[in-house]
């Protein structure tokens, strides 16, 4: 519930940017901060803390002990994208537990982070990496949504009949816009290292912003947005139909 609020946050604050009200940072620690600023938005804000850090308890838990189904390279691949969640969930949790506390800033931001590594030996090379890291999960997104893989941890009722296939679609719809913005933040991270220009690369509200001029940006930023949300909404049908 808490990763599908933030997806559904994250969405508003894109199509806002997509209709000129560029405001808010479309991204999670942008959301967190949206949530904050509405009625009772501490008592979300900590919930989005604690559901998000039960979720990367959770893949923490499958990322060591999990996937005993599989064997071998599979099992491995299994547990580090399992891991990698787990990064993902703290990161979220983290952010919103500073805006709670009243700590989280604006200040700093990726482009400064991409200069410290490109300081290192390598740097440019690790920002590299990174970049086509980053678009690999962008393509590895679009290919859940062909296969439907996301559906698998929902059980058989959440699948079936007319509301499965709604649900089912806005999987594929929001996987498709996750995919597409992780590809450009890939692509801008790839581009920083080619360049040695750190304030080339950006997190997710930069990409959208990237998508915001390009011709007819803002009708192509605002299907983002609309799969951002229906991700979140999918999220919110997972919750109900998990299947344990």
């Amino acid at each position: 519930m808490a990763y599908g609020l933030v997806h559904v946050v994250i969405g508003w604050l894109a199509l806002q940017l997509a209709v000129g009200d560029g405001s808010g940072s479309a991204s999670s620690s942008g959301a967190i901060r949206e949530l904050a600023e509405q009625p009772f938005g501490l008592v979300l804000v900590w919930l989005v803390a604690v559901g998000m850090f039960l979720l990367m308890c959770w893949r923490i838990l499958e990322a060591s002990l999990g996937h005993r189904e599989y064997d071998g390279g599979k099992r491995t691949r299994k547990r580090l994208v399992s891991a990698g969640r787990a990064v993902i969930y703290g990161f979220i949790s983290w952010s919103a537990v500073s805006i709670a506390v009243g700590s989280g800033s604006s200040g700093g931001g990726t482009d400064s982070m991409t200069a410290k590594l490109m300081d290192l030996t390598g740097g440019q090379l690790i920002v590299g990496a990174i970049g086509v890291a980053i678009a690999a999960i962008g393509v590895a997104l679009i290919r859940k949504a062909w296969t439907e893989q996301f559906a698998k941890e929902m059980d058989v009722e959440g699948l079936s009949g007319t509301s499965g296939t709604f649900y089912l679609w806005l999987g594929k719809v929001g996987c498709v816009a996750k995919g597409v913005a992780f590809g450009i933040v890939g692509a801008l991270f790839c581009y920083a290292a080619i360049t040695h220009e750190p304030n080339k690369s950006g997190g997710l509200d930069q990409a959208l912003s990237e998508v915001l001029e390009q011709p007819f940006g803002p009708f192509l930023l605002g299907a983002i947005a609309l799969g951002f949300a229906a991700y979140g909404l999918f999220c919110f049908a997972q919750a109900r139909y998990f299947d344990s």
